[in-house]
């Protein structure tokens, strides 16, 4: 008896260790530190230099299966700007709660201050975690927001980035995988591009980023959510230079006929 009182802790301890390993990514060989922000080089005349990107999400935001490392970490590393994040693993665009994005970006500090861009995580929590989904609203005006539903939420984020920033305001999904909630949401969000003008970076519909290897996948991503700091390196990042490059550059270029 005093064997199994012994024995039930201790496997219990182990498959939770094991689980956890699995969870943070540790030992996978996209964590490698050959993919460390360290070995990547700046971008000569990189459009996000110098510029002030403020990034709200949650566990991929924060590197949840790569050591705390995603692609701000690249971001800043490659193109010299100062990134603001924001992230809290397990939180939801819905307002369920202190962590939700929406409480979370209304205290942060950073909203007294210029800021160039928004940047916000269409969270796989809301889908997840069975968030009342909502659907795009016929308002503008914030008091008719339903923000205890995950859209609600982002149109409550959105119009108070546009209020205390009046910058461009950009959302990206992950790539696809299989949960039809969150295949849901990323069609709303393209809805929400419509309405607010916003940018969304849409991965889930991205048919060149979701036609890689079963090989190429496993190094990239930890499980269907959560890349690797190979995934966020040589596949996520890539893709959201592109289109922040591109807004910033467009910001520059002179009208038609100018020289």
């Amino acid at each position: 008896m005093k064997i199994l009182l012994i024995a039930v802790p201790l496997l219990s301890i182990s498959i939770g260790a094991v689980v956890w390993v699995k969870l943070h990514g540790y030992w996978r060989p996209g964590n490698g530190p050959q993919y460390d922000p360290k070995h990547v080089s700046p971008v000569p005349d990189s459009p996000l230099r110098g510029k002030v990107l403020f990034c709200l999400g949650s566990s991929v935001t924060a590197g949840m299966a790569s050591g705390g490392i995603s692609f701000v970490d690249y971001l800043r590393a490659m193109d010299g700007c100062r990134i603001i994040q924001e992230t809290a693993s397990a939180s939801t665009l819905a307002d369920r709660g202190p962590k939700s994005y929406l409480r979370r970006l209304r205290a942060n500090p950073a909203t007294r201050e210029p800021v160039d861009l928004f940047l916000c995580q269409l969270s796989t929590n809301d889908a997840t975690f069975r968030s009342e989904l909502g659907k795009v609203s016929d308002s503008r005006d914030p008091k008719d927001f339903d923000t205890k539903t995950t859209v609600g939420g982002m149109e409550a984020i959105i119009d108070f980035a546009r209020r205390t920033w009046n910058c461009p305001i950009v959302f990206f999904t992950g790539t696809r995988y299989d949960n039809p909630r969150y295949h849901y949401l990323v069609n709303q969000l393209l809805e929400l591009e419509e309405k607010w003008g916003i940018t969304v970076i849409d991965l889930w519909h991205d048919r060149a980023m979701n036609q890689i290897s079963p090989q190429e996948y496993r190094l990239y991503m930890n499980d269907g959510v959560h890349p690797t700091k190979a995934g966020y390196l040589l596949w996520w990042t890539p893709a959201i230079q592109r289109q922040l490059y591109h807004m910033f550059l467009k910001e520059t270029e002179a009208p038609a006929g100018e020289s």
